[in-house]
């Protein structure tokens, strides 16, 4: 069967991406490399992430090498490929007879007829393989081959729609349909594996850290007894912006004391049963995140940026989190936080902090945030002044909960007590609404008691 030599190039993943770095391969020439499976990964100024095959052949040779930046659109490596497969995979679908000797299918037959909605498949479309993370990870949920799916976008891209039509229609599964169906339901969350000694309370320390790469790829300077250590773009990125945060925003700061007695009782009363139901931990940071965000519904100015001649309050409230690694502090997003209870929010952030933890984030991952929360208790933190997560114009941070006696009613108790910290750009907030939108936050916490209820 007659061998083609598929060029694989550096896709577009976001708009305002135009380079990325090699930082390792991991496919070498001579592997096999199936549909989806990555082949190197890759280094952007906003996250780390893997760049996924777009074919399945044998990896014939690298273009470019480990550490060398490209431009999106340049050929990176080269891909050997069964010619019948690419031809079935670009001859539009309800097509000609294909001509042989007379035993061979049409094209018709050997791919499911596409609806004339959907239009027909342009495998030269210049767009038509520049797959964004969204619709890999769609595809990948719902086991959809790609090369099957029609794209409707600008230059035969394929979108989020697209791949949802196909859903719908079944007729870009890969493999049998019904019988991947059965096996694997479609599920919102995915458990996490109990081995894996990762807790999800926001920014911390894994319990086993790692020695951080920047540490590790440290280079001697001879005679000086000292070292250097080269930035990488994701450090790159964090020191222009909170520099362009501390230098264009007028910061200031305040905090509030919450009495969490009740919500430590309500947590302990249900995290065993919560872990055997849902499959991970209930951690204080859910009930939080659901309290600032119906504080934000009542004070919907924390949920704005500032825009030289306006102020521009944004209708989705889409929580940014701030997740430490041993590297760097990255702020995957929450969207659409008040559409979700307690436990969705909780598998939120589980589901973020693993990726985030296991370089698996995607550019979408990470835009779109309106408000950021840090969790800097974790690591026994009881008071901090946070930098605003530019453009944004409000960061809040949960410290430690800490027992202290405290005077109710004239007698002394001993209570959990929480600091919540924020600091606000003073060109949109003033004392008051934030001073009103803390004590809103206050309330809602100390409104868990023993009686609440997660679903």
């Amino acid at each position: 069967m007659a061998k083609q030599i598929i060029e694989i190039t550096m896709p577009q993943l976001a708009e305002s991406l135009v380079s990325a770095t090699i930082d390792k391969w991991v496919k070498q020439p001579g592997d096999y490399v199936d549909m989806y499976e990555p082949l190197c990964d890759i280094l952007t100024d906003k996250v780390n992430a893997e760049l996924p095959s777009t074919v399945r052949g044998i990896l014939v040779k690298h273009l470019i090498g480990e550490g060398e930046t490209v431009e999106v659109g340049t050929a990176i490596c080269l891909i050997e490929t069964e010619a019948e497969e690419v031809q079935d995979h670009s001859t539009p679908t309800g097509g000609t007879e294909v001509q042989g000797s007379g035993q061979r299918e049409s094209a018709a037959e050997r791919t499911p007829a596409v609806s004339s909605s959907q239009g027909a498949i342009d495998a030269n479309a210049p767009m038509r393989h520049r797959y964004s993370p969204a619709v890999q990870k769609l595809a990948a949920e719902h086991a959809i081959d790609l090369n099957l799916v029609p794209g409707t976008g600008e230059g035969g891209r394929i979108t989020r729609k697209d791949v949802l039509s196909a859903v719908e229609s079944g007729i870009a599964k890969q493999g049998s349909s019904s019988s991947m169906d059965k096996q694997q339901p479609q599920t919102a969350f995915v458990p996490m594996d109990p081995k894996v000694p990762v807790r999800s309370t926001g920014m911390h320390l894994t319990q086993s850290p790692r020695i951080p790469s920047v540490e590790s790829q440290a280079q001697e300077i001879p005679g000086r007894g000292e070292y250097f250590i080269d930035i990488t773009p994701i450090r790159n990125t964090i020191a222009s912006r909170m520099r362009q945060s501390v230098t264009e925003i007028p910061h200031a700061w305040t905090m509030i004391e919450v009495d969490v007695t009740n919500l430590v009782m309500l947590r302990g009363k249900l995290k065993d049963d919560f872990q055997r139901r849902e499959g991970i931990n209930l951690t204080y940071m859910p009930f939080l995140i659901k309290a600032v965000v119906n504080a934000i519904k009542d004070y919907p100015i924390m949920n704005s940026i500032w825009a030289v001649d306006k102020i521009i309050v944004k209708r989705d409230i889409n929580i940014s989190l701030a997740v430490g690694t041993e590297d760097s502090v990255i702020t995957p997003v929450i969207r659409n936080a008040d559409q979700k209870n307690v436990p969705g929010i909780a598998h939120e952030i589980d589901d973020l902090v693993r990726r985030t933890r296991n370089n698996k984030l995607t550019l979408t991952d990470l835009q779109g945030g309106t408000f950021t929360v840090n969790n800097t208790g974790s690591f026994g933190s009881i008071l901090s002044q946070p930098i605003i997560n530019y453009p944004q114009a409000a960061i809040l941070t949960f410290e430690s909960i800490v027992k202290k006696p405290v005077v109710i009613n004239d007698m002394i108790a001993v209570r959990s007590m929480v600091n919540l910290c924020l600091s606000l750009d003073h060109r949109i907030l003033d004392g008051v609404i934030c001073g009103r939108f803390l004590q809103r936050v206050k309330e809602n916490l100390e409104s868990y008691n023993l009686d609440t209820k997660l679903y």
